[in-house]
């Protein structure tokens, strides 16, 4: 018997990979001579790094870079497909919980160091990156990053900018002649799940400004700031990136990425799991076991666990999912090829005792969920 285990992180309790290492154990007990092929995957948030990693029995490397307002921080990125393949995150090295609360302040916090940790992952020798946008503390569309790579950000009098978006509405030139073009070699595929268009009632500022610190002023700031820098990026390195769909993606580094580096944004979760090899790992499998913290629609459509069923439904493969609780809309799982649902709180745990031993309490849900399969069976 061949089982598949391909959970996403169990936010704020445990990795994809504590989480894959807790269901594994589980269906050794019920299937002690299976086969069990653990694949962690993500979303292209928080985790991607490790679960690409972990799945591909890749390498971790750090570099030294600038946080969100220029604090040093140690960043890791991952190596997979025997060097070829980078992977990383924007949050590690300009992440909003980098900075204390009190400090955040999207009018001057830069992605600079995500453009560090970019160009780390490159002279490392990839020929290809893959970028998880999620969870940044920055507004300036990918700006700080450019400089970061080269590129000069001038005002009128050809000085060049300060770090932060608000600076933008000063931008006169871009001028990326000293951008090495070695990048222009390097594939960059994003993985971006929501679609805001870089500047307006729905872009970056408005939307995603006040979680990291923004008041109504310094929105239609920031606002007005990108909309300055779209129209410059229109000009001179010649791309329109103002409605492009994911733009607004992290402050509008989406934007800066397709920009800078002609990077691609894609829909997170199947990228993250086909980066995983979780097609490869389905061939002969009996059943697959997924899961992830709370399951609601959202989980059928757009986050890694349901991409899994998806593939697994598609193979013929069994599917079961394991979660901390449901929230609205989780029937819809069924749908996307889950065949079925176990919870953490439907075996007589509490949601407390969840959170105080979740690798345990995930190894028993395994272990309920496998001995039902076998019933079945």
């Amino acid at each position: 018997m061949k089982v598949v285990v391909a959970p996403n992180a169990f936010k704020g309790t445990l990795t994809a990979s504590q989480a894959a290492g807790a269901i594994a154990r589980g269906v050794r007990e019920v299937f002690p001579d299976a086969e069990v092929v653990e694949v962690p995957v993500a979303d292209g948030g928080d985790g991607t790094v490790e679960a690409l990693v972990d799945a591909n029995h890749g390498e971790y490397r750090f570099a030294t870079v600038e946080g969100p307002l220029g604090d040093s921080v140690q960043a890791r990125y991952g190596l997979i497909d025997s060097g070829r393949t980078g992977v990383v995150e924007l949050a590690t090295a300009s992440g909003l919980t980098l900075i204390d609360e009190s400090r955040r302040d999207p009018r001057r916090t830069s992605t600079y160091g995500f453009g560090q940790l970019l160009e780390a992952a490159r002279l490392a020798g990839v020929v290809e990156i893959i970028a998880g946008i999620g969870g940044s503390a920055t507004n300036d569309g990918g700006a700080g990053m450019a400089q970061a790579l080269g590129a000069r950000l001038l005002d009128a009098q050809r000085r060049d900018l300060p770090r932060g978006g608000a600076a933008l509405s000063r931008l006169h030139t871009i001028d990326v002649s000293g951008m090495d073009r070695a990048w222009k070699a390097i594939k960059v595929r994003v993985a971006c799940d929501v679609t805001n268009p870089l500047t307006g009632p729905q872009g970056a500022s408005a939307v995603y400004g006040p979680q990291k610190g923004a008041d109504e002023a310094a929105v239609k700031e920031l606002d007005e700031a990108l909309a300055r820098y779209a129209e410059v990026i229109e000009r001179d390195p010649g791309r329109q990136v103002a409605a492009i769909p994911g733009a607004g993606a992290a402050g509008g580094a989406g934007a800066g990425l397709v920009a800078f580096l002609d990077a691609d944004l894609v829909p997170g979760a199947p990228l993250v799991v086909e980066a995983a090899g979780l097609n490869a790992r389905l061939s002969r499998a009996d059943l697959v076991i997924t899961g992830e913290g709370r399951v609601d629609d959202q989980t059928a459509y757009g986050k890694a666990p349901g991409e899994v069923a998806k593939r697994a439904s598609q193979a013929g493969v069994p599917v079961l999912l394991l979660a901390g609780g449901k929230g609205p809309g989780w029937e819809a799982l069924y749908e996307a090829g889950v065949t079925e649902i176990v919870t953490l709180t439907e075996q007589g745990q509490d949601v407390q005792q969840a959170l105080n031993e979740p690798e345990r309490m995930l190894t028993r849900a395994a272990v309920v969920a496998c001995r039902r399969h076998s019933w079945d069976k």
